[in-house]
């Protein structure tokens, strides 16, 4: 049984002693301004912590010490792909040239970055397939809605906006999926996945006629299975004048292996925090590339980087059917300097090892575990694993509790009850970066708490039992948000 106990922490404030100073403040070399005469009412009083530089120093340190990152361990959340971000890409990131560009600078003063967002946008066609690359909008969902967009402008080009009403969705979709579709305007539909894991072809044949604007796909799904039938699925929305969207969410999967440009897709959202080793996590900043095929090309966000008769990356603001800006300036432009450096560092002869090293370990935790935590479906694989918690139900023992048990024993819990189509789901992603070690390490812990949920089955209903806190209640959590500290 785990055994490592964590120090408790105290409060910043519990730390402060009255008259303690930890910064000295230079005197002001303005005039002085009567705040509340400028302001209205302003606070008299700001209640912060007195204590010495030496006691924020290790109070910063100590807890940094209880957090957890993937520079700590094995980060197993599914869908997520959180790899490790290798440390050059900070630096490159780092350089005065591009972390001193200011948004509203002349355009001739920033052709290096300029340079740096096409010259990703270029690799990405390679990679993707596809005809275009725009870098403009800053997260995963909100390039898949840009992407939406773009078919809204499409179709209504075509004199056929208003017949085009219906979205369809599989149910494995991500919830952004319909979440981006409802916000342009769509009314979706569900399309069910079959025993095998596919999109079910005979429903979505009968779901498709003339008022379909398009259809959402995750390939590989978030089933961690790759769409066996994808090339005739596009051909079926195609057959009615519907457009094929792709969430690239596991682009982790097919990146040097396949390209999805080639499958029939129209378009396609790239997280590059997730595949191509941008930050990850805490709200941004991100990037939501997009992939799409010539026919949406006129309507891309503007201004559009291209490359002039010269070679040179330009703005090109002449765009008369371009849907607009979708975000201030030009997207997260650091993250395509990120993006970039990964991408050079890997080169065209090693990047096929991204997709074969992750759906390699994917596949080795799934038979690890098949004979304690079996697949929700037979088959190999791709990047990421789902397995399911079901046989344990009978012993009062969810997913839920395997995942916090898991805590006690050093490692972050795979994401929970997501697909919500497979029940007690555990989805679990290794990605590339993953040593064999690792695996081996994690698939021992959870053989261990299987062993547990048969024997004890307590030890898993406390769990956690070895950290700061113990079992929270989220849900309370998130209804109830209490984060500001109040002097009792």
């Amino acid at each position: 049984m785990p055994q490592k106990q964590v120090p408790q922490p105290t409060l910043l404030f519990e730390k402060s002693s009255p008259g303690r100073i930890g910064c000295a403040i230079p005197k002001a070399d303005t005039p002085p301004v009567d705040l509340e005469s400028a302001l209205g009412k302003v606070r008299t009083r700001l209640d912060l912590p007195e204590v010495s530089e030496l006691d924020v120093m290790r109070h910063f340190v100590n807890l940094s010490h209880i957090n957890y990152g993937i520079e700590v361990g094995f980060y197993p959340l599914g869908s997520c792909t959180m790899k490790y971000n290798p440390r050059i890409n900070e630096k490159t990131a780092s350089l005065p040239g591009f972390t001193q560009l200011h948004p509203l600078q002349p355009e001739g003063s920033a052709k290096g970055m300029l340079e740096v967002i096409r010259s990703v946008s270029d690799i990405l066609v390679e990679i993707t397939g596809f005809d275009e690359i725009t870098m403009q909008p800053v997260a995963g969902a909100h390039g898949e809605m840009t992407c939406l967009m773009l078919i809204k402008a499409f179709h209504e080009a075509n004199g056929e906006g208003e017949k085009r009403t219906v979205v369809l969705c599989p149910d494995s979709a991500h919830g952004t999926n319909p979440a981006s579709a409802a916000r342009c305007g769509y009314t979706v539909k569900t399309i069910p996945t079959d025993e095998d894991g596919n999109c079910d072809l005979k429903t979505l044949e009968e779901a498709l006629d003339d008022t379909v604007a398009a259809f959402m796909v995750t390939n590989p799904s978030t089933l961690g299975l790759f769409e066996t039938h994808i090339v005739e699925i596009c051909r079926l929305v195609h057959s009615v004048g519907g457009q094929v969207f792709c969430d690239g969410a596991n682009m982790n999967a097919m990146v040097g292996t396949t390209r999805p440009g080639d499958h029939g897709f129209d378009c396609m959202h790239l997280n590059l925090h997730k595949t191509f080793s941008t930050p990850h996590g805490g709200g941004g900043p991100g990037c939501g590339a997009i992939g799409l095929k010539r026919h949406l090309e006129p309507f891309i966000p503007g201004p559009a980087v291209k490359r002039d008769e010269n070679g040179e990356a330009i703005l090109d603001r002449n765009r008369p059917q371009s849907i607009g800006r979708v975000s201030g300036y030009f997207g997260q432009s650091l993250m395509a300097v990120r993006a970039l450096t990964y991408l050079l560092a890997f080169g065209k002869e090693y990047m096929a090892d991204i997709s074969r090293y992750s759906v390699l370990n994917a596949n080795y935790v799934q038979a690890r575990m098949k004979d304690h935590l079996p697949a929700a479906h037979n088959r190999h694989c791709m990047h990421e694993c789902v397995l399911t918690a079901s046989p344990y139900k009978k012993l009062g023992v969810r997913a839920l509790d395997i995942s916090k048990r898991l805590i006690d024993y050093g490692f972050h819990p795979p994401t929970n009850y997501f697909p919500l189509i497979v029940p007690e789901a555990l989805m679990i992603e290794p990605t590339e970066t993953e040593t064999k070690q690792t695996l081996d390490a994690f698939c021992d812990a959870l053989i261990a708490i299987c062993e547990e949920a048969n024997s004890d089955p307590d030890l898993l209903h406390n769990a956690p039992s070895t950290q700061i806190v113990g079992r929270l209640d989220e849900a309370a959590a998130v209804k109830n948000l209490d984060v500001k500290w109040t002097k009792a």
